[in-house]
């Protein structure tokens, strides 16, 4: 019988499904990492919500652990790359708290427009301050929506509903799903400027830290609201607080820091700031739901190998794994690839399969590409929930076959489209191995690695000389080295380069600086 740890406070319906499942669970929440440590390797599972950080030593000790489920949405509690390193699956549960999130962020949004709890709390004191809080409406407002997946979308519809002007940022957003949400698309810099309030939704990612900068509150208008419900480190809370004391920002109220818990943040006392320990998931109806999906998530994989919002590896069932695994593994790395060489918002992806692969279940594969494409600017994206975080943001999926291949037995390609151009890839297995054929209308035969430079350059004398020269005296070793002329007249070539390890933004740079190149771009797999 599997044996699973529920290691942070959850509602008790998570126990009665593993139990009703057939797997043996403990409860025993609020360990030390070294009790954790310490009895980890009992325990197939373990299930956490955000105060249990499963790290790599944690991860190291966990002899017999198979699957980590998280709770929620968010894992950066969770050090996925570890768990795939040692074979461990990690879930998440995206959709069981988005309205809750949603409303908190809403009713934060209330209480700094009206300054409600210090309102209250003077009131409490014995005080009649009326005088001293003289707020402002919501009404007519524009409320800047930075991230406009499902917590975003659930944020905006609630603020149409209070008839103000939303304006949103996603890079993923397109013109039309705009238009759907009823929002105006606008750059961050002009959202900045504009919006009288702004609510952050996005995943902290490197490209997200910091994203309110001392340089953006600094451009705000006077008077700015800010509401932070999604994750820490999103705001600079130093410059935050510069700009609560100057009075340049009104009032901002954060239900998540940089440091959690966080009992000792400089924010603390200073005035016109409002403050909630992380309770955006924290209703009735959301704990339920998180923890009831959670329980059913590994049981289903412990005992019969199903696969469901996992973050770390596809979600395919353990009937089809031995024959899909392959085109999985390269839909998924197809996507990737395509998805950190596409920098503008992608309108539509079109899949097809060609050859013998379309007898088999393509759905993994399209679900893995598109989780591949998107998982640069969503980490929590996963095959199941790719195809409706694709949908939420507008992007058309189209998928379609061809029986007969024409230069191997089986290939996917994907192409995507943007309003400018239209990128396509084509892969195929060779051996067992995952190789591309044919990128961006380049015909190539190269395998994938870890860590690549893709170059787009004058198809003149010299490039290949220069680019191994930079990469030598750097001490960056080729792996593989591909190039291919493009085939539409274009004087220019393509170059996918394998390398041992990270390319620095340095080296990159002076890979820009050689005359010949046009485009360079450092991918991670």
């Amino acid at each position: 019988m599997p044996k699973v740890l529920i290691a942070d406070k959850m509602s008790v319906s998570a126990t009665e499904v593993f139990k009703n499942r057939g797997v043996d669970v403990d409860v025993i929440t609020g360990l030390s990492k070294d009790e954790l440590i310490k009895i980890i390797p009992e325990y197939d599972g373990m299930a956490v919500r955000s105060s249990t950080r499963p790290d790599a030593e944690i991860i190291a000790a966990a002899k017999n652990l198979k699957v980590i489920g998280r709770a929620g949405i968010g894992v950066d509690n969770i050090d996925i790359k570890s768990a795939t390193d040692h074979g461990v699956v990690v879930m998440n549960t995206p959709f069981g708290n988005a309205i809750t999130t949603a409303e908190h962020a809403i009713a934060m949004l209330f209480a700094a427009a009206r300054q409600i709890p210090a309102a209250s709390q003077r009131t409490q004191n014995g005080e009649w301050p009326k005088k001293d809080f003289k707020g402002v409406e919501l009404f007519n407002k524009t409320l800047g929506v930075i991230g406009c997946g499902n917590i975003g979308a659930l944020v905006i519809e609630r603020a149409l509903g209070l008839k103000m002007k939303v304006i949103g940022y996603d890079p993923y957003l397109t013109e039309e799903r705009a238009l759907k949400l009823g929002i105006e698309k606008v750059e961050l810099d002009e959202l900045i400027e504009r919006a009288d309030a702004i609510t952050l939704h996005t995943p902290l990612v490197d490209s997200t830290r910091n994203i309110i900068s001392r340089e953006r509150i600094a451009k705000m208008k006077e008077g700015v609201i800010i509401v932070n419900c999604a994750r820490g480190g999103l705001v600079d809370e130093e410059a935050l607080k510069e700009a609560l004391d100057s009075g340049h920002v009104r009032v901002a109220a954060l239900d998540v820091f940089a440091v959690e818990p966080a009992q000792n943040n400089l924010l603390f006392g200073t005035k016109n700031f409002i403050a909630t320990p992380h309770l955006g998931a924290s209703t009735l109806e959301a704990q339920e739901n998180v923890a009831v999906q959670v329980a059913e998530q590994m049981s289903d994989y412990l005992l019969t190998g199903a696969v469901t919002n996992a973050l770390n590896t596809p979600s395919i069932s353990a009937e089809e794994a031995p024959r899909l695994k392959p085109w999985v593994d390269l839909a998924d790395k197809v996507g990737t690839l395509v998805g950190q060489l596409v920098d503008e918002p992608i309108k539509s992806v079109e899949i097809t399969f060609k050859g013998t692969i379309t007898d088999l279940n393509t759905n993994p594969m399209s679900a893995a590409a598109l989780a591949g494409l998107l998982k640069r600017a969503m980490p929590e994206v996963n095959m199941v929930n790719a195809p409706v975080f694709a949908q939420e943001r507008g992007i058309s999926i189209t998928e379609s076959y061809v029986e007969r291949a024409e230069r191997a037995e089986s290939l996917i390609r994907l192409a995507v489209s943007t309003k400018a151009r239209k990128f396509a890839v084509v892969g195929t297995i060779y051996r067992g191995e995952p190789r591309l054929v044919r990128l961006f209308g380049v015909p190539v035969d190269a395998g994938f690695a870890d860590h690549m430079i893709y170059v787009r350059n004058e198809d003149k004398p010299g490039f290949i000389g220069a680019l191994g020269t930079i990469l030598g005296e750097n001490k960056v070793n080729i792996g593989t080295f591909s190039l291919g002329r493009m085939d539409d007249g274009t004087p220019e070539a393509v170059c996918l380069v394998s390398v041992d390890e990270p390319v620095s933004p340095a080296v990159a740079d002076q890979i820009r600086a050689v005359d010949q190149v046009k485009r360079v771009n450092v991918i991670a797999l």
